[in-house]
């Protein structure tokens, strides 16, 4: 058997169900092509899917901005359904792991390795298959994925990032832009897809998906005053100096410290009609670009909330660690207060299931594509391997199936979410889907083959924040990275004892024997995925890149 993958299992688990599958599918088929009448119970699929949402910024994950109280919305959902612990992404940044959902495989088999790269819609995809056993399919928000989507019956999308006031969105009949609030806009749509949009005689799958929590934090006029009250517990790694990292930790630019700029990220003094100087070439603007766009009453309520706060910063005259807890604050306030926009979507779209009558047959998923940095190891964004942006949050309500409250500690990813929505259609699964269905996890059923670790590769580089490519394997307990641009650049970590990876046990002989292990099982997963992608050292360009040339 593979070391470190479920291969075994996972065909003994098509075997041992291909009979029901066959008969399943049968009957589906009659009823889609109107030989029986009988109401069709397969489930209705909600998917709320945020941008950057970290799962420690979410009150049922017990992470240590709990006592904020950020989601009670997304809390009750995992107090009706399961919550897992271990969900953790192939590839952290935004478009790849949209790629990966749609298709159900690593970034290096779908042919979206980094934001830049365009997807290719004509492959398969799991919403397409959907489709072809009648389900009715619609996506609202962001897809950043460019092109038109397709395997959706309807669908508004933002282009590229978005923009969190008055967006634009493009429709099947062209670009329009809408006054308000993006989280609000979007989450309007899929209720008027749930109250009128939808037809009754077919089951539906509904992707909600936000701009938020992504850069560049801009709260609802709503929540400008959310958290003024209240100082937001700082994280232990705030102060991270990265003596025990391999290079590329030191070397990348995404720290609040030296990287977050005051006016663009912060808001300090920013106006639409002066543009500050940003502290960084790399910089985002899209917050200035957005304020240009800002109705007059809109800018009003903006200035007023922020001009009193930036007056108290001049006066205060902020330095070393005092500046860092300042911008912390600010960053970290504005962050949740996007999220809080996100969690009362949440909201709105559960209760409008229960007004529709639809909570019974319909499964409800809270989900982000990636994790972030909330002030931990002194940053901001995502992009490494390390937990806060590997991890994702999967929260999942499916009455009568799952046992509400529940918790599951099995090591998932987001190629399995294809599979999953497969698998709940009474649809097959392809062979080529690298993922595994979670409905045996869902049920509560033995899961003994299940996959004990998973793989991970990031390509985006040279890029915004100058992260390194780099790849790994994580296991319950251990983490091996292998920085490949730096050469024989590694990073190995006990998470039971060090949980935020702060003691790097790469080239210790008394771990040696568990290195090895871990490298031999990395190459088994290289293997499996088919990932044969150039992991050349490249050192000159990262070099240049430090000089500016």
């Amino acid at each position: 058997m593979l070391t470190g993958c479920r291969t075994t299992g996972k065909h003994l688990y098509k075997k041992v169900n291909i009979v029901t599958r066959l008969a399943t599918r049968t009957l589906f088929f009659i009823l889609i092509t109107g030989s029986i009448l009988a109401a069709d119970k397969r489930p209705n699929i909600v998917f709320i899917f945020s941008d950057d949402h970290a799962p420690h910024a979410i009150g049922a994950y017990d992470g240590w901005l709990k006592g904020v109280n950020p989601t009670p919305s997304i809390d009750q959902l995992a107090s009706q359904g399961m919550l897992f612990r271990n969900s953790f992404c192939t590839n952290s940044i935004c478009g790849p792991s949209r790629a990966v959902i749609q298709t159900g495989k690593h970034s290096h088999k779908n042919g979206f390795m980094n934001n830049g790269d365009k997807f290719n819609w004509n492959q398969q995809t799991f919403p397409k298959l959907l489709q072809a056993v009648g389900y009715q399919t619609a996506i609202f928000g962001k897809s950043h994925l460019a092109g038109k989507p397709q395997g959706y019956d309807t669908w508004t999308v933002l282009p590229g990032q978005g923009l969190y006031y008055n967006p634009d969105l493009i429709t099947p009949q062209g670009r329009t832009t809408i006054q308000g609030y993006c989280t609000d806009i979007v989450t309007d749509m899929g209720v008027e897809f749930l109250e009128s949009g939808r037809d009754k005689d077919k089951p539906f799958l509904l992707m909600v998906q936000h701009k938020a929590p992504h850069r560049c934090w801009m709260p609802a006029p709503r929540h400008l005053h959310l958290y003024d009250d209240i100082e937001i517990p700082e994280p232990a790694t705030l102060f991270d100096k990265y003596e025990d990292n391999a290079p590329p930790a030191r070397f990348q630019e995404l720290e609040i410290d030296r990287h977050m700029d005051p006016h663009y990220d912060l808001f300090l003094d920013l106006v639409p009609d002066v543009q500050p100087e940003a502290i960084q070439k790399r910089q985002d603007r899209s917050a200035w670009v957005n304020l240009k766009r800002f109705t007059p009453e809109q800018l009003k309520v903006w200035r007023d909330a922020w001009d009193p706060k930036d007056k108290a910063f001049h006066q205060a005259n902020l330095e070393g660690d005092d500046l860092v807890r300042w911008k912390f604050q600010r960053y970290a306030k504005n962050y949740l207060r996007c999220v809080k926009g996100v969690d009362e979507s949440v909201g709105r779209l559960v209760k409008t299931l229960e007004e529709q009558g639809l909570t019974d047959n319909t499964v409800v998923i809270y989900c982000s594509d990636q994790g972030f940095y909330i002030g931990d190891h002194g940053w901001y964004d995502k992009r490494w391997m390390y937990d806060e942006s590997l991890k994702m949050p999967f929260v999942i309500k499916w009455p009568d199936v799952i046992k509400p409250g529940s918790v599951d500690e099995h090591l998932i990813q987001n190629i399995d979410y294809a599979a999953t929505f497969l698998d709940m259609a009474g649809a097959e699964i392809p062979e080529d889907m690298q993922g595994d269905s979670l409905l045996p996890l869902l049920k509560g059923e033995e899961a003994e083959q299940w996959r004990t670790s998973i793989y991970y590769h990031y390509y985006e580089f040279p890029s915004v924040h100058m992260v390194p490519r780099h790849y790994g394997i994580r296991t319950e307990r251990f983490k091996l990275m292998h920085f490949y641009e730096f050469g024989e650049e590694w990073e190995l970590y006990d998470l039971e004892k060090d949980p935020d990876e702060l003691n790097n046990l790469y080239g210790k002989p008394k771990y040696a024997k568990r290195t090895n292990a871990l490298k031999m099982q990395l190459r088994d997963l290289q293997e499996y995925y088919q990932d044969d992608s150039d992991i050349s050292e490249k050192p000159e360009q990262w070099q240049r890149e430090q000089r500016g040339g």
